[in-house]
């Protein structure tokens, strides 16, 4: 099978803060135990942007590590077809020649003190897609899954790019089971990008009370409310606050999902959240953010919560996306041939006229 890959093909490499460069670069050769796939659709999150400008410039300090190294093809929410796969990799993910795969876009140790507790998404010593040498990512035509990845078959009657959306929705239901939602819960989504709209979509599955979804631009909110919001609420507009306060008989709310990484999103959730609520923070922030944290323990004792990736979820996301309950193609706003990948990086970065934006190699 090998023998009939091409020995080079077109991949997008970074050289370092905005200068990612489409290149002809040899195609990977798949080792023992690993799976050569050919991508078909790769999904540009807000952190290959973030990588994009330089990590440090990013965050504004020097001494924080970047996310991405150097002459390192990016790119981690991707779908791909098996073109090449060996004995022990076919036994292991249960894949052949000709299936539509994702993985999970942390390839664990399997050794770490996370990793043995089943924590595998907090794997100390980890690789992931598209940041890191060991693992080049999907802005490619070709691409390698590593022996010790995570691997999910997923339908070939899906169009490709809907099929890459499993790795953000994955994340926003994992935020989702962090929040141990009830039935008669009010909860909060504050930011309908890809990552909110899988929480609106991932509390609605959960069935609460109400899920309420904020942004500042009417066609997302639209979004938010086909993928299950029942109130949405423009802040720029009307006062979050007070509508809360009407639906819970001035408690305020159950939970609040942050997804926005904005500063003001946090204060904003904490004021928002009755006492004993439950805050989830997905989002990932550009600077430092201060809080009065009395609101957190003396006047209400909060759960504070992170969530990070989207361990075991994926399942969940694949069904989801496959069911056809979600708007996919008004989610997948955006599809760009691989040679326009800084259209596409220019697209996330204005954030108006997207959603979700994807490269197709092939």
């Amino acid at each position: 099978m090998l023998d009939q890959i091409p020995e080079k093909m077109q991949a997008v490499v970074c050289h370092g803060p905005e200068d990612y460069r489409l290149e002809e670069v040899a195609v990977p050769r798949p080792g023992p135990g690993e799976a050569l796939v050919r991508v078909e659709a790769v999904g540009i999150c807000a952190s290959d942007l973030k990588c994009y400008h330089g990590a440090a410039k990013f965050w504004g300090d020097e001494n924080r590590p970047a996310w991405a190294e150097t002459m390192v093809i990016p790119g981690h929410e991707f779908v791909g077809k098996v073109v090449a796969v060996d004995e022990a990799a076919t036994r292991r993910w249960d894949i052949a020649v000709g299936d539509r795969v994702v993985s999970e876009q942390i390839v664990p140790c399997w050794e770490c003190r996370y990793c043995k507790r089943g924590e595998y998404h907090m794997c100390a010593p980890h690789d992931l897609y598209g940041f890191k040498r060991r693992t080049p990512g999907a802005m490619a035509s070709y691409m390698v899954y590593p022996a010790a990845a995570l691997v999910h078959r997923v339908s070939p009657d899906i169009p490709a790019h809907h099929a890459a959306f499993t790795e953000p929705l994955s994340c926003s239901l994992h935020a989702v089971e962090r929040a141990r939602i009830t039935f008669e819960d009010v909860v909060v989504v504050a930011g309908c990008g890809p990552i909110g709209l899988g929480m609106v979509a991932g509390a609605r599955a959960k069935n609460p009370m109400h899920v309420v979804a904020l942004d500042m631009a009417p066609a997302k909110l639209d979004l938010a409310a086909r993928c299950g919001a029942d109130r949405v609420i423009n802040i720029a507009e009307e006062d979050p606050g007070a509508i809360i306060r009407e639906l819970t008989d001035g408690y305020g709310a159950d939970v609040y999902l942050e997804a926005t990484g904005h500063p003001s999103a946090v204060p904003q959730g904490l004021n928002l959240l009755r006492k004993l609520g439950r805050y989830v923070e997905y989002g990932v922030f550009g600077s430092d953010v201060s809080v009065d944290w009395s609101i957190i323990s003396d006047d209400k004792e909060l759960d504070v919560l992170g969530a990070h990736l989207g361990p075991y979820c994926w399942p969940a996301a694949i069904r989801m996306i496959e069911s056809g309950v979600l708007p996919m193609d008004e989610i997948c706003s955006h599809q760009l041939p691989l040679a326009e990948f800084q259209k596409g990086l220019d697209l996330v970065a204005k954030g108006t006229e997207s959603v979700k934006v994807s490269l197709i190699p092939q």
